[in-house]
């Protein structure tokens, strides 16, 4: 949640968990890493998301808005809390993998979050993997904000240090049930892309139809075909 105090945005320094408890400040208490709520509204850069009454203001990469869901729908993401003297600001991301190369990139000189932010939307999170272990500076400095010194800091500290494919550590965000997934893999074995499937079942399940198999299949289904 972000104020104009004049300094800038910031979050209250203890912000209420779900389970009735708080979340300290920047003293080391615990931060917030995941959230899981109300997706109120969404622009390429952020997005707000509404858990146990509380709106948060969430920093996320163009790629991360690709995938979301329409307004209104649950949503899970994982969060790096960004913590100044003056500032608190969240980062999300839909997948861990995501999450780990970003914290990765912010331990490079020069990278804040802001920057590795801006990376992560200007390339996919595993070819800004592959770039750094296969030394590409060419294609690294393509992105807005990277000039040479940066991609070469960028290669000298991490490329040791990125799995061989940031996309074999994924494992998605297990905001379904068992049954909703059943309909997911119907739907993507049916040729439709597990993105768009999964748009069709939110709409399924907002609808109501979030109770046996075949009435969210059909919807989703209905949904897909509109």
């Amino acid at each position: 949640m972000n104020h104009e105090n004049g300094r800038g945005s910031a979050l209250p320094f203890f912000l209420p968990a779900g389970n009735g408890r708080t979340f300290g400040g920047y003293n080391g208490l615990n931060m917030i890493a995941h959230l899981r709520g109300s997706l109120l509204s969404k622009h390429p850069n952020q997005v707000v998301v509404e858990t146990a009454g509380v709106g948060y203001e969430i920093n996320i990469s163009v790629p991360t808005f690709s995938e979301l869901p329409a307004n209104g729908a649950e949503i899970a993401l994982y969060i790096y809390t960004h913590v100044r003297e003056d500032l608190i600001a969240l980062y999300g991301f839909l997948r861990p993998a995501e999450k780990h190369l970003f914290e990765k990139l912010i331990t490079v000189s020069g990278i804040g979050p802001k920057l590795a932010i801006t990376i992560l939307s200007g390339m996919a999170a595993k070819e800004v993997a592959g770039a750094i272990r296969g030394n590409d500076l060419a294609r690294l400095t393509k992105i807005p904000g990277i000039g040479k010194k940066t991609a070469e800091r960028m290669v000298l500290e991490l490329r040791d240090k990125l799995p061989e494919t940031v996309e074999a550590s994924v494992s998605r965000t297990p905001a379904i049930s068992a049954v909703q997934e059943d309909v997911l893999s119907a739907l993507v074995n049916l040729g439709y892309q597990r993105t768009a499937a999964e748009k069709a079942l939110s709409g399924a399940v907002k609808n109501g139809n979030g109770g046996s198999f075949e009435a969210m299949f059909r919807e989703a289904l209905a949904g897909l075909s509109r």
